[in-house]
């Protein structure tokens, strides 16, 4: 069983920036994949950014690339997710979630999933 809990979203003027940080509950961290996903009122949850258990691969939605960074440290068990130049399309509940294997974006790959923290970003 793997227990993520989401933290860092708030309230963000257009253009800022937000560090969120997903802690896992697992023994064996490095072994796991971990992404992020978003999902904004009456949209379905979409992908954001994953990352591999070594952190060597990092994969990004076509939105989000170039502004946002996903990162991890295996030591302390977290993967990050560096959100700079955001804009208020960004405005969304961030959800962390974790998986074995092979690198994917669909949300339905990925079992464990954390409570979510919401991102609001103003204009």
């Amino acid at each position: 069983q793997v227990q993520l809990v989401e933290s860092g979203g708030g309230l963000v003027q257009d253009g800022g920036s937000l560090r969120l940080s997903c802690a896992a509950s697992v023994r064996t961290f490095s072994s796991y994949i971990m992404g992020w996903f978003r999902q904004a009122p009456g949209k379905e949850r979409e992908f954001v950014a994953a990352i591999s258990g070594s952190g060597g691969t990092a994969i990004y939605a076509d939105s989000v690339k170039g502004r946002f960074t996903i990162s991890r440290d295996n030591a302390k068990s977290t993967v990050y997710l560096q959100m700079n130049s955001l804009r208020p399309e960004d405005t969304a509940v961030y959800y962390c979630a974790s998986k074995v294997s092979i690198i994917v974006r669909n949300a339905g790959g990925y079992p464990y999933w954390g409570q979510g923290t919401q991102v609001t970003v103003s204009s």
